[in-house]
């Protein structure tokens, strides 16, 4: 429990200057560049704070969370250099929070996004905090879950990326690739990703089975809050031909087109 109090005063502080930094950028978007790093931060502050060393379940979580945490950052790092202008979802809360914005945003963007953090990753936090444990079938599992979510989510990202470089798409729908089988596979190869990681800490120990609100958090705001939700209401407005792929294409999970 100290180690998690502490992780989390961490973040905060870690939160704040990004909002000091967003400040003076008068750019709230950089919020979404930490969020990956952000987790692997936590990981291995967990991982400093423990008195023994780790097993190795804790260093395949942080390998697995590191790997993630650099490609996303770097991913998202590339969008932010190349777009113009905050992103569309938080220019809108600037709009509607007018001149206190400036305040609110560190509350309603900042701080929210840090108790997200700490919260989602209490899953990784738990097991790096736990001693050495032995091997078993569960692990393994985790790990091919982790993984295949981890390598889903990457393709899924450069796909689109190449897909919106070309300046014939600026107004079409991307249904290429992956992304024929899934409106939001980047999304689903995120939650994969996290379930894993449970299923890796459940092979730690069976005690840890509460750790499951980790991955069903990050699931729940994929599917219904900042991402399948969201989007699919955007979208359907800018792009009429959105509403054939809605109706031909699953929403989350990839499954084969229909005719």
């Amino acid at each position: 429990m100290t180690a998690l109090l502490a992780t989390f005063f961490l973040i905060m502080i870690l939160m704040t200057l990004l909002w000091l930094l967003s400040l003076w950028l008068k750019d709230v978007s950089i919020v979404d560049i930490f969020w990956a790093p952000g987790f692997a931060i936590v990981v291995w502050a967990a991982t400093l704070l423990r008195a023994s060393p780790a097993g190795i379940h804790a260093a395949v979580l942080q390998a697995l969370v590191t790997l993630w945490a650099i490609r996303l950052g770097a991913h998202l790092l590339v969008r932010w250099r190349s777009h113009q202008g905050e992103d569309r979802r938080y220019a809108a809360m600037r709009r509607k929070y007018g001149p206190s914005w400036w305040w609110w945003s560190l509350f309603q963007v900042f701080v929210l996004q840090g108790v997200l953090i700490c919260v989602i990753s209490i899953p990784l936090q738990m097991t790096v905090a736990r001693g050495p444990a032995p091997l078993n079938p569960l692990f393994y599992i985790g790990i091919a879950v982790a993984a295949c979510g981890l390598v889903l989510e990457a393709i899924a990202d450069m796909q689109l990326t190449a897909f919106r470089r070309e300046a014939a798409n600026a107004d079409k729908v991307m249904d290429r690739g992956i992304w024929r089988w899934s409106r939001h596979p980047n999304y689903f190869g995120d939650a994969l990703m996290w379930w894993g990681f449970y299923i890796i800490a459940l092979s730690a120990s069976l005690t840890l089975w509460w750790t499951a609100i980790g991955p069903a958090i990050m699931t729940f705001f994929l599917l219904r809050v900042s991402g399948v939700t969201m989007l699919e209401h955007t979208i359907a407005r800018r792009r009429p031909e959105y509403e054939d792929y809605i109706r031909r294409t699953s929403v989350f999970i990839p499954l084969p087109p229909k005719r």
